[in-house]
């Protein structure tokens, strides 16, 4: 799980913030990486959820 904070998403007033997390396949057990742009204070709650 992985949280970044990245100079181009900052526009103006508004912060946002690009979270990465992986999340493994139930039908072939692989590993993928599922990416999202949200503001900083809904990241926490974003990479708790399955």
């Amino acid at each position: 799980m992985a949280k970044k904070s990245v100079a181009s998403l900052q526009t103006g007033s508004k912060r946002l913030t690009k979270a990465i997390k992986m999340v493994k396949s139930e039908k072939t057990g692989a590993y993928t990486f599922v990416e999202s742009i949200m503001a900083p204070d809904l990241v926490n709650d974003w990479l708790n959820n399955k």
